[in-house]
Order: structure tokens, then C-alpha cells, then sequence
């Protein structure tokens, strides 16, 4: 593993565990070179996930990127960062049990929307928001208005 602070190619592995939820492996690293240290995840990956854009171009899934949409959508909301990496974690492995290497993005959009659903209701207008390209006040008016007809059934 390349050093993050000064590039030295190989860096010494001082401790590893499990991470809370178990899955992902937490690795304390120290680099012999400059000193530093700093903190790697080890994640099982099933297959290697190919996202196909609306306009129908192809590229990697980037977990990274899921992570970025939800922490934009979460922002100042009292989730803890547990939950959420559960959340990204669970609709990663429905991803990749699907079956497919090739996903839709409106699928990964539409998981997202079931998970946010139930974490945290504004988190999920704030997605919907964006991801349905909301226009006006209106399509806020229309999906809270699905939200609460839903919640009466």
C-alpha cells in the first residue's frame, strides 16, 4: 500500500480488526520512510459492478461516490455514520447479488430512495430532489404529498 503522505510504496500493516459491522477489515498502517500513520478499509468485493448512465454511457461503480450523494443528502441530520455505512453497505450487496455486472443508475437511484425512505424522511426529499431533477415547488408539494399518503396506509 502506497504511503499517502510522501508515496513510499511499502508501508507496514500495525493492526487489523474487523470493523463494527464486520464488513470491512480496519487496518492500522505505518510507513517506515516518513513515519506516518494512517487507517485502510479492506471490503469483500463480489463482482466488478459496471454503472450505465441514462445517456447509456458505461463506467465503474465507485462506492465512494454512492457515499458522497448520501453524505450531501444526510447533511446536518442527526444519523449516525454506523447507519449509514450499513445502509451503503446493504444496497451494495443487493447490487451485486443481482446477478448482473452491468447495473442501471435509475436502479441504484431507486434503492437509495427505499433506504433513505425509511433512515430519515427529509434526507430522502433531499435525494428525491435530485434525483428526479425537481423543477419547482410543486414537485416538493407532489412527492411529500406520496410520502404522507403512504404513511396513512
Amino acid at each position: 500500500m502506497r504511503c499517502p503522505f510522501c508515496g513510499h510504496d511499502d508501508t507496514q500493516v500495525k493492526d487489523s480488526r474487523p470493523s463494527e459491522d464486520n464488513s470491512a477489515i480496519r487496518r492500522r498502517r505505518h510507513c517506515p520512510a516518513c513515519g506516518g500513520r494512517f487507517t485502510t478499509f479492506e471490503r469483500v468485493q463480489l463482482r466488478e459492478l459496471i454503472v450505465v448512465k441514462k445517456n447509456g454511457r458505461r463506467e465503474p461503480f465507485e462506492r465512494e461516490k454512492l457515499e458522497r450523494s448520501l453524505t450531501h443528502a444526510l447533511r446536518k441530520r442527526p444519523v449516525e455514520a454506523e447507519r449509514v455505512d450499513r445502509m451503503i453497505t446493504g444496497i451494495v450487496r443487493r447490487l451485486e447479488s443481482m446477478g448482473e455486472n452491468e447495473v442501471q443508475a435509475t436502479t441504484i437511484g431507486e434503492l437509495v430512495m427505499q433506504a433513505l425512505a425509511s433512515l430519515d424522511k427529509v434526507a430522502y426529499v433531499r435525494f428525491a430532489s435530485v434525483y428526479r431533477n425537481f423543477r419547482e415547488t410543486k414537485d416538493f408539494e407532489v412527492l411529500i404529498g406520496e410520502m404522507e399518503g403512504g404513511d396513512r396506509d
